[in-house]
């Protein structure tokens, strides 16, 4: 293990990135045996292996640094840092990560950031206590400086700060999307707001991972970690956008139907890790997406097919029978249960397509 190690943390080379995607199968196709063949004799071995997997695919640690301690010493709003860091409920939605920002400015970003995953009770009581506690050192909200981010209405999303501490907020707005579009744009295309609040969000959030199965179809990629993956993954977006627009334009409801069900799962695949929660901001952001392609089916179904459509949820062994290629977990969610449906099941005129998960895994 420690010369694949070695190889691995080597950059810019072939034989790395090679060594990598192929133990990105192998994991992948032993997780997959894992669910297949529960009662092996192999099962307690295997599960060894794919923790040694694991941790070999971790990139590695950053080395210590004094300077780095020296900056958190520094921060106005080390109680805030110290506050989420150690909140349980949080680190249920969140996973174990520790935050990472250096400076006032960014533990607020990162902090109201992570906000969007959880659910929004827990969001909008944290939300509070944020202000707060920004509040007691002489900071407070501030919704005149905002990021704007284009989408096709206009929505504050977290206020940024002024007085001790100065910071941008996050914003959506219709006239960001207007200025990002050709001239012949729509600012109420749903589709278009997608595309280019996607591409924003990728800019301005680091956690944001893809799993995207025509892109990569054996892990969740870290879209900052793996550029050429970020790359990738919006260019498959675009080349999506572009062919449900062209089958919109042609007016058949099954093409529009079709191209739908592969933009949706592009939409879907931009995730978290752990994958934010349903009821989440960000959970029902991209909740927008599926009720538009219900009415795409129900206008499919007017037009005389037979469509059905569901999304998958729930026990993984209730729904595994409707899916492929799934994706498998360790963190969030209970174990055993779906986490997010990337690709809902279709069945279209008697053909069936079936969905995508990730799952959390039992063990």
């Amino acid at each position: 293990m420690q010369h694949l190690r070695q190889l691995l943390e080597i950059k810019n080379s072939e034989l790395a990135r090679l060594l990598r995607f192929n133990l990105y199968g192998l994991e992948a196709t032993l997780n997959q045996a894992r669910v297949e063949f529960p009662l092996d004799p192999g099962v307690e071995i295997c599960d060894e292996v794919l923790q040694e997997l694991h941790h070999l695919l971790q990139p590695a640690p950053p080395q210590q640094n004094t300077g780095w301690e020296d900056a958190l010493d520094d921060l106005k709003l080390s109680h805030l840092r110290e506050a989420f860091d150690s909140d349980s409920e949080l680190s249920y939605y969140l996973g174990n990560s520790q935050l990472q920002s250096q400076t006032d400015s960014d533990l607020w970003n990162e902090i109201q950031h992570k906000l969007l995953r959880v659910p929004e009770d827990l969001a909008i009581s944290w939300r509070s206590r944020t202000l707060d506690l920004a509040q007691e050192v002489g900071a407070i909200a501030d919704n005149s400086n905002l990021y704007q981010l284009p989408f096709i209405r206009d929505e504050i999303i977290y206020p940024g700060l002024s007085g001790t501490v100065q910071t941008q907020g996050l914003s959506l707005s219709q006239e960001a999307l207007l200025n990002s579009q050709s001239p012949q744009g729509n600012p109420s295309d749903l589709l278009a707001g997608f595309l280019y609040l996607y591409l924003k969000f990728i800019e301005i959030d680091s956690d944001l991972h893809h799993a995207l199965k025509s892109v990569f179809s054996f892990d969740v990629i870290s879209l900052h970690s793996k550029p050429e993956q970020q790359h990738q993954y919006i260019d498959a977006l675009s080349d999506r956008f572009q062919r449900t627009q062209k089958a919109e334009e042609n007016a058949d409801p099954l093409s529009i139907l079709r191209t739908w069900i592969d933009m949706d799962e592009a939409i879907h695949s931009l995730v978290f890790v752990p994958p934010a929660e349903r009821y989440s901001w960000w959970g029902k952001l991209q909740h927008e997406s599926r009720r538009i392609l219900k009415k795409v089916a129900d206008q499919a179904i007017n037009a005389g097919n037979e469509v059905r459509i569901r999304q998958l949820s729930g026990l993984y062994a209730d729904i595994c029978a409707l899916s492929k290629d799934d994706l498998q977990l360790d963190c969030g969610g209970i174990p055993g249960e779906v986490l997010t449906c990337l690709r809902v099941y279709a069945r279209i005129n008697q053909q069936e397509s079936p969905g995508r998960v990730i799952f959390r895994s039992s063990r």
